[in-house]
């Protein structure tokens, strides 16, 4: 079969990546700690690490997602999952235990679950209405591997094996100390009619003296002596759960298994939609392009800063943008605390999640397919760095302009804030101008206004505030000419001169 991969159609787009440098900066960190949260046992992590640079790729995961949202197939790959995880319980029981009769019977159940999760799950997709490619492949692998020879003789090998256990019946002859264990031989059970004799006494509701037994009980010595003396009795049943055990260590199936596990990958992401779509949020498929460079999204978010205000029962303020013709470089500007920081974010957040072929926080957006994402956010001065916070800012810029290809983005937010402001603007021009050479996509968030319209490439973005309150942030990021306010307002409020810090002085 050609199916291998449910999240990669080719085997060499799969990869094993470490977690991107800027996820911090974007805070995806966060994003995915909440999408793989309660699905620790998947390791899903990594595959949230490995952007794609097809887009057919990216088609293929689309073509899956919107399959899930069908109720039906989500409930019966949940249910498989449910089944699986089970599974692994029943086996990482059996090796906690000591006594091996009980760790194979334990196995035994292990594979009867795997079996009938199996049967189960090629019956259930048989039912649904598959488009994608990836599901499509997939039932057709696991058609043909329930009927494949080896998992059918697996299957009669459990049933026949269960059925035999249960028919392995004894009894126990108990005197003193002595235990003596022999065959079951049709004697009567005397336990219906005891019950019988004494219902007639019963008064109402009674205390259940009974025992409860453990979920996972373990055996304790007399127990074990026990089932020896069972196996015993019956050598040739016991014998052959002996050989079955050794014989189908390996009895997973290597692509089910792995689908079991990547498939987590689209449940986890689709109940992360869920959640915030209940916020009245919405996300979309975007289109994705690896040439054209004219981008717009309609009613985007910062998912991380959703997730936290969903928590709050606070509302998200969504942002609209877009590019056009040569424009390639948002240049944002306006005063602190005011959103520029969250829109630079929601620009890497809407990227970063298209590339791995997931839908975004948005309501439509058009989006590019980045060879390499780059940040670059003020970070606290480091006392052990002698070299100065602006020599480090100049570092960091040119090693991510030296990397950088006509493919790549980049996202700048307050760079070059330790120096006057003249040399501020003359470091800013320098690497605008670089940028703007490779023609780069990019987001720079500044206090510098003069950045706004140095080229036709740049687009001037304003955070703004509410008309006639001033200082009262509306968070909504605006196409229109820098005012020049921005650098004045951040001297005002370092300084305490703010229209709200001066009323509450004159108050006093």
């Amino acid at each position: 079969m050609n199916f291998h991969s449910i999240l990669f159609e080719r085997a060499e787009d799969s990869k094993n990546n470490e977690e991107p440098a800027f996820f911090v900066d974007l805070n995806l960190d966060q994003i995915i700690d909440s999408i793989t949260a309660g699905k620790q046992e998947y390791n899903l992590a990594p595959f949230f690490y490995t952007p794609l640079n097809d887009i057919d790729a990216i088609e293929y995961r689309h073509e899956i997602m919107r399959d899930l949202e069908n109720d039906k197939l989500f409930e019966h790959i949940k249910s498989f999952g449910q089944n699986m995880r089970t599974m692994r319980e029943y086996l990482a029981q059996a090796d906690k235990l000591h006594y091996k009769y009980q760790k194979e019977r334990l196995f035994l159940d292990a594979v009867d679950i795997y079996c009938k999760s199996v049967c189960r799950l090629v019956e259930d997709l048989s039912l649904v209405d598959l488009k994608s490619r990836g599901f499509l492949s997939f039932r057709e692998y696991m058609t043909d591997y329930a009927k494949s020879d080896g998992f059918m003789s697996l299957l009669a090998e459990t049933k026949k094996l269960e059925a035999d256990l249960l028919a392995a019946k004894y009894c126990l002859l108990i005197k003193g100390s002595r235990i003596k264990v022999r065959k079951y031989e049709s004697e009567i059970d005397y336990s219906a009619s005891v019950e019988k004799t004494f219902a007639k006494f019963r008064q109402g509701p009674v205390k259940h003296y009974g025992a409860k037994f453990a979920d996972w009980p373990g055996m304790n010595h007399v127990e074990a002596g026990v089932l020896d003396l069972v196996a015993r009795l019956y050598p040739d049943v016991f014998s052959s759960l002996d050989d079955y055990s050794a014989k189908n260590v390996a009895y997973v199936d290597e692509i089910t298994g792995v689908f079991d596990r990547e498939v987590q990958f689209y449940m986890a992401y689709l109940e992360y939609m869920e959640m915030l779509r209940r916020t009245g949020l919405q996300f979309c498929y975007p289109q994705v392009s690896k040439h054209e460079k004219e981008i717009y999204v309609y009613e985007g978010f910062d998912a991380a800063l959703a997730n936290k205000l969903s928590i709050e029962k606070s509302s998200v303020v969504c942002n609209d943008f877009h590019l056009k013709g040569q424009e390639r470089i948002f240049v944002v500007s306006g005063p602190n605390q005011g959103g520029k920081t969250t829109f630079a974010r929601t620009f890497g957040q809407l990227h970063y999640l298209a590339s791995l072929g997931c839908p975004v926080p948005s309501r439509e957006a058009r989006l590019f397919l980045f060879d390499s994402l780059f940040t670059h956010f003020e970070k606290e001065e480091n006392p052990r760095n002698f070299s100065g916070k602006l020599q480090d800012d100049l570092t960091r810029i040119h090693d991510i302009l030296n990397r950088a290809t006509f493919n790549s983005i980049i996202i700048m937010n307050e760079i070059f804030t330790s120096t006057t402001l003249k040399d501020a603007v003359l470091l800013g021009k320098r690497v605008m101008e670089e940028i703007i050479r490779l023609d780069l996509l990019c987001v720079c968030v500044t206090f510098i206004d003069e950045l706004a319209s140095i080229s036709e490439k740049t687009v001037s973005l304003v955070s703004t505030m509410v008309p006639g309150r001033p200082g009262v942030r509306t968070y909504k990021i605006v196409r229109r000419p820098a005012d020049g306010l921005s650098y004045a307002i951040s001297i005002a409020e370092k300084y305490g001169l703010t229209y709200d810090r001066l009323r509450e002085r004159i108050k006093s």
